[in-house]
């Protein structure tokens, strides 16, 4: 059985019916045809977020209505940003001037732009962004040179509006942490023309004072018209170069002007600041407390442990009954005394024969046991021994030394010896 034929489709929308309606395919067709014979518009709005696409010369921005919940994505060229004087940041109102399109199979609407204009309150956002990236660059937002909060400050000082809420928070609640707190507190215009130079004065006046450890500058939410005095360069700079470290406390959280990015400490909130800037004396009692039961503990596991070593020593032998060192080395020490005894007593009667055999060496050389064999010494009354008979004259004197002792005789002219044949 064949299918009827189908009807022809309407040819506009007017022409509709339910018995031969348009398929989505056809309305996104004619709703993309529509939109093409648009002519290009000036739109403004919020751009949102900026998608970059390195290598395919487009970049990609979400526009959204500053009032609805209405968004729409604006495909433009790199080129077109790279001419802008000033770079686009997110939240920046701006003006484009676009040719809208209709993606048919998406179903989706875009605007192609072609020239874009910050306005208002996006290029103020721009001028703060470009000064951001210039103070980051010379470092001044560096974490390397911010300095640490000291724990517990003599006197803190505050910069904050007149009669503000900022300064109750801050006063009450570090009172509350830590009652003894001294404050040294200066009003200034925290908004408008004169907030930037009443900062300053007071940032240098408590900068210069050698009793202030640490300077909180605090104000309540607000626009960022009304926080703009605290994104001024001459204040950034001077919270840069201040010796006493600053706490920045502007705003809500969400609120980021640029001193925050340059103060030494960050504080959400006001009350976040008073928290940082001094210790609570509840919780160091609690900490000390604590740490004190940790000391103990640790103090008499040490005693326990070293008294437990110090009973496994002496329970050991030889320290309960010492003499049993002694005992052992008694033996050793007698047997040590023997024979340090025999090996003395041998080497003296080896060194007592050898003075014997030296003594026996020593007599027989003597002249006096060749004396004691016959012999006779004969020396003149000068004590010249006479070895020649012509060296003793007829007559003269002569001392005679034999093994017995010494006589005198006279030189005579004749030998009277006449020995036995």
């Amino acid at each position: 059985m064949t299918e009827p034929p189908r009807p022809q489709l309407a040819a506009t929308a007017a022409q509709t019916t339910p018995e031969n309606p348009w398929p989505l395919r056809q309305l996104s067709v004619k709703l993309g045809e529509y939109v093409a014979r648009m002519s290009p518009i000036w739109v403004e709005g919020q751009m949102v977020q900026l998608n970059r696409r390195p290598g395919s010369g487009l970049a990609f921005m979400t526009l959204r209505d500053t009032e609805v919940d209405m968004s729409f994505s604006v495909p433009i060229r790199e080129n077109i940003l790279k001419a802008m004087t000033v770079d686009l940041v997110p939240g920046a109102r701006v003006v484009i001037h676009a040719k809208p399109t209709f993606w048919n199979k998406r179903g989706s609407l875009q605007l192609e732009a072609d020239e874009i204009r910050p306005v208002g309150l996006g290029e103020l956002l721009a001028r703060l962004e470009h000064l951001k990236r210039v103070l980051a660059a010379e470092g001044l937002f560096d974490e390397r040179r911010k300095q640490p909060l000291p724990f517990l400050p003599r006197t803190v000082g505050l910069i904050c509006g007149r009669e503000s809420a900022a300064e109750r928070d801050v006063v009450v609640n570090a009172r509350r942490r830590w009652p003894a707190v001294e404050f040294a507190i200066r009003e200034v215009a925290v908004q408008g023309d004169k907030a930037v130079r009443e900062v300053s004065a007071a940032l240098r006046e408590l900068d210069a004072d050698p009793g202030v450890d640490v300077i909180i500058i605090s104000r309540g939410g607000g626009s960022l018209e009304d926080l703009l005095p605290f994104s001024d360069e001459q204040l950034v700079r001077l919270v840069s170069a201040a010796s006493t470290p600053i706490v920045s406390a502007i705003g809500h959280e969400v609120d980021t002007p640029l001193i925050d990015l340059v103060a030494d400490v960050r504080a959400s909130t006001p009350t976040d600041a008073a928290k940082r800037v001094v210790p609570d004396i509840q919780a160091e009692i609690e900490q000390l407390e604590m740490h004190t039961t940790r000391l103990r503990g640790a103090i008499r596991g040490r005693l326990e442990r070293e008294q437990s070593g110090l009973d496994a020593m002496r329970s050991r032998p030889v320290l309960e009954r010492p003499e049993s060192i002694l005992a052992g080395r008694t033996d050793e020490i007698r047997s040590r005394i023997a024979l340090a005894r025999t090996l003395i007593g041998s080497r003296l009667d080896r060194a007592f024969d050898q003075v014997t055999h030296l003594r026996s060496q020593v007599q027989a050389l003597s002249p006096l046991a060749t004396l004691e064999r016959g012999y006779a010494v004969v020396q003149t009354p000068a004590g010249q021994v006479v070895r020649d008979p012509q060296e003793a004259p007829v007559d003269s004197p002569l001392s005679i030394r034999v093994a017995g002792g010494r006589f005198g005789a006279v030189r005579t002219a004749h030998d009277p010896y006449a020995p036995s044949l």
